[in-house]
């Protein structure tokens, strides 16, 4: 099945403008995204889709494909679909422009269930700190037991009643989704609903008019960009990563 990774990448990020232009550790945001999801072995294309024409002239210059989209969608998942309509792709995966922590094996894992028959494909990851079950801009999924999710919210969910909080009774949700392409079509036809305004969160969409979605668990968190802190937070993961990796290969 052809299958398409488009990274969504907005300029005017309300939180941190220019995001997916920020360096890390020498490269733009939106280089480490792109070079993540290079590592998938079943995609057959990546590409960024973007409405601003700085971010399109990065992602050429680094050897990347970008497409133009109208800057007035309501989501990340709606511009995918824009870069991607008038294409035979049977499988799309939208991978987040702030998720340089993303590599090919969870992407791949996500393909390989679109493949097996699910619609919509996403992930999640308990997370590293307590503090993120309070982080608005951490979303929080509960499942039910096979997999599927029940609610994704800002507020933390579940509720803990005796007050003791751990990281094992919380996931944070990945920002990857895996659709089926009939279903992304479907999926933006049917307009934003009720909780996604309130929330702000666009999977909520798909939940409130009854498609489920599949959650993979990713055994390591995805340390997505938000905030400047959280740019702190990469530079230092990746660069322990790399040093890591140099050490080992003396």
């Amino acid at each position: 099945m052809k299958t398409v990774i488009v990274i969504p990448a907005r300029y005017g990020s309300s939180r941190l403008k220019g995001k997916p232009l920020r360096e890390i550790s020498g490269k733009p945001l939106i280089q480490w995204v792109f070079e993540g999801a290079m590592e998938s072995k079943l995609a057959d294309e990546v590409l960024v889709a973007t409405d601003d024409e700085r971010i399109k002239g990065v992602v050429e210059g680094f050897g990347g494909r970008a497409v133009l989209t109208p800057p007035d969608v309501p989501s990340g998942t709606d511009r995918v679909y824009k870069a991607i309509e008038e294409t035979d792709f049977d499988l799309v995966i939208n991978l987040q422009g702030d998720e340089p922590m993303v590599r090919g094996g969870l992407l791949d894992a996500i393909i390989e269930e679109l493949r097996r028959g699910e619609k919509i494909v996403t992930c999640a990851y308990h997370p590293e700190n307590i503090d993120e079950i309070g982080d608005s801009n951490r979303v929080k999924v509960v499942l039910d037991e096979s997999g599927y999710a029940l609610y994704f919210s800002r507020s933390p969910i579940p509720f803990i009643r005796s007050g003791r909080l751990r990281s094992g009774d919380f996931l944070i949700h990945g920002g990857v989704y895996g659709f089926e392409r009939e279903t992304l079509k479907r999926f933006v036809k049917m307009g934003e609903g009720r909780l996604e305004k309130l929330e702000g969160l666009e999977q909520l969409r798909a939940l409130e008019r009854g498609i489920r979605i599949k959650v993979l668990l990713s055994d390591m968190p995805l340390y997505p960009v938000d905030t400047p802190s959280d740019l702190i937070r990469v530079e230092r993961v990746i660069g322990t990563k790399h040093e890591f990796s140099e050490g080992r290969n003396r």
